[in-house]
């Protein structure tokens, strides 16, 4: 989970002049800064596969990216780092956040479950561009797939050895593409 360096309250437009004179990543949730815990190599591991595969997949304009922040609709207090976005925007250099995100992934651990899965998984779907959400367990041969359905958001939970399609990024995946043998 991330740890609070303090109890100071900040606004984005704060939150993103603020240095505090390290390399720490920080995230932004509802005005308090979370000091970002650093990876467990299992967690690099599954996001380096994934970035390899969902790289291959996507064509131009679109990008993957594996740093920068995403930013929900309607707040001005919170500012979230996922694992890996996947945008076919162009960029604005005038902007520090990844424009209109489509497919967000959270890598996630036994230590940062239930802030990834729950709060950031709800500021996520809040999002009007994000069309599908990736949920994946470090540590277990399990994804969560959420995906928007016009208002609803559909979940599927796979395990194992199944394969899911990202229809964002028109690829199948295995969880052996992910977890390997």
């Amino acid at each position: 989970m991330a740890t609070r360096p303090n109890d100071v309250r900040m606004t984005l437009a704060e939150f993103l002049v603020w240095d505090d004179g390290t390399d720490t990543i920080y995230e932004l949730i509802d005005g308090q800064i979370f000091a970002m815990t650093a990876p467990h190599w299992r967690h690099a591991r599954v996001l380096s596969r994934l970035d390899r595969r969902i790289g291959a997949a996507i064509e131009p304009p679109c990008e993957v990216f594996t740093t920068g922040g995403v930013v929900p609709l309607e707040v001005d207090d919170t500012w979230l780092v996922p694992d890996l976005v996947v945008s076919c925007a162009g960029q604005d250099d005038a902007e520090r956040h990844i424009q209109e995100p489509k497919l967000i992934v959270e890598v996630i651990s036994p230590s940062t479950h239930d802030h990834d899965r729950g709060r950031k998984v709800h500021l996520y779907r809040r999002i009007a561009s994000v069309e599908e959400i990736l949920v994946v367990w470090s540590r277990e041969r399990r994804v969560e797939l959420w995906r928007r359905d016009g208002r609803r958001w559909v979940v599927e939970d796979f395990v194992g050895n199944a394969a899911f399609r990202l229809e964002t990024v028109s690829a199948t995946l295995g969880l052996v593409d992910i977890y390997g043998d």
